[in-house]
């Protein structure tokens, strides 16, 4: 009975170490297998901000400018005669044409001064005639003997200051209609009324400004640029500029005059630039901000914002089949208004290169992967690749858009 419990309490014993030595050899199997394996190499995901295209285009450069817009043809309208202003007949932005009526002042005083000047007239006229009558008179009594040769001459003289007189009535009649007339004031030039100093009631002294028309069909820009750039700067230099509330949309314009005088102190030399308006849309006074196109290239370009010259050369880091690369490149023109500059070798047109924080961040050989648009992005929008827009977001499902990050290979 003992042999037989001893016998069964062996073959437990045995079992279980059976069991214990199948246990560790399968643990052993899988420690050694987590130890064999190879980590995965991280992804680097990129925002479409992140990154930009290698573009064909126009680049240009110059000498840069700013200024307010200014109405190139402009007239002030003052009172030429002083009186009460009894009617307004033009308001501020409205359209007029040449000698067009504005206003009107009082005119009862001149109207009376034109009254008595042409009575002064008739009067001079009546004088002349009788002095003229005397002389034909005088010449044939002087010629029958009647009177002396002396007489004569005074019937002569009589007739010259009747014609003197006659003269200046008339002179003091036109002067008197003249000033008559400037009761009406009317638009000197075809344009816009810009301001409007006077209201009915007013009682206005010559000179007191009254009206301001402007012609809004050319404009023109005021602005300087540096003694040294000017040898690139001729009358005819195309300029191109943005204006304040127009956005990012460009406008166009001409060297039109340059000042001979260079400003002291500043070695600034003033240049002055004709902007066709014809559609009106541009108003004068708005602040502009552009430069003179004095050079163009037409040629690949990138991004100011690409570039890496740490090393002392221009270099790129460029995304090829999902792989960080660092190119060295030539550059060209740069576009200090556009911000981007032409690259001469290195690139080619649609390569893809790393901007801003993501250039700094990457490193040369890592594995990249740039975000598709959304959905609704639309073709050549802010998501396309290179422009300003912003890639998946966190909510998306994405990564943030203000650093490129690193997640592990699926």
């Amino acid at each position: 009975m003992r042999q037989a419990q001893r016998t069964r309490r062996a073959a437990t014993r045995g079992l279980a170490g059976l069991l214990l030595a199948m246990a560790c050899a399968l643990t052993g199997c899988k420690k050694g297998s987590s130890e064999a394996a190879q980590p995965t190499e991280p992804l680097v995901t990129l925002g479409r901000e992140n990154v930009a295209l290698v573009q064909q285009g126009e680049l240009r450069s110059g000498p840069g400018i700013s200024g307010s817009l200014q109405a190139r043809t402009a007239a002030s309208v003052r009172a030429q005669v002083g009186g009460t202003i009894l009617d307004v007949q033009a308001q501020q932005g409205q359209v007029v044409r040449k000698d067009q009526p504005l206003a009107r002042i009082d005119d009862a005083t001149l109207r009376d001064q034109v009254i008595a000047a042409r009575t002064t007239v008739e009067t001079a006229r009546n004088a002349l005639r009788v002095a003229e009558s005397d002389e034909a008179r005088n010449a044939k009594l002087a010629q029958a003997g009647v009177i002396t040769q002396r007489d004569f001459e005074r019937a002569q003289l009589s007739v010259a200051q009747a014609k003197g007189q006659l003269a200046e009535a008339r002179s003091r009649l036109a002067l008197a209609q003249e000033q008559l007339g400037r009761t009406r004031v009317v638009a000197p030039i075809a344009g816009v009324v810009s301001e409007r100093h006077a209201s009915e009631g007013d009682v206005v002294q010559p000179g007191a400004a009254l009206f301001t028309v402007v012609d809004p069909r050319t404009l023109r820009l005021e602005a300087s640029v540096p003694a040294a750039q000017l040898g690139q700067v001729k009358v005819g230099t195309p300029v191109e500029f943005k204006v304040t509330g127009y956005g990012d949309r460009s406008f166009t314009g001409k060297v039109e005059h340059i000042n001979p005088v260079v400003e002291a102190g500043s070695g600034q030399v003033r240049i002055y630039v004709a902007i066709p308006n014809t559609d009106l849309q541009l108003l004068a006074g708005l602040f502009a901000e552009g430069r003179v196109a004095a050079k163009t290239a037409q040629g690949l370009s990138v991004p100011l914002g690409a570039l890496d010259d740490s090393e002392g050369k221009p270099q790129v880091l460029r995304v090829r089949e999902e792989r960080v690369e660092r190119v060295p490149v030539q550059l060209g023109l740069r576009d200090d208004v556009e911000k981007r500059v032409e690259v001469r070798q290195g690139l080619q047109e649609g390569d893809v290169v790393l901007l801003g924080s993501a250039r700094d961040a990457v490193r040369e050989g890592a594995r990249v992967k740039v975000e598709s648009p959304r959905e609704n992005a639309s073709p050549g929008g802010e998501d396309a690749l290179g422009v300003g827009g912003g890639g998946a977001s966190e909510a998306d499902g994405g990564t943030p858009k203000d650093a490129p990050s690193k997640q592990p290979k699926p």
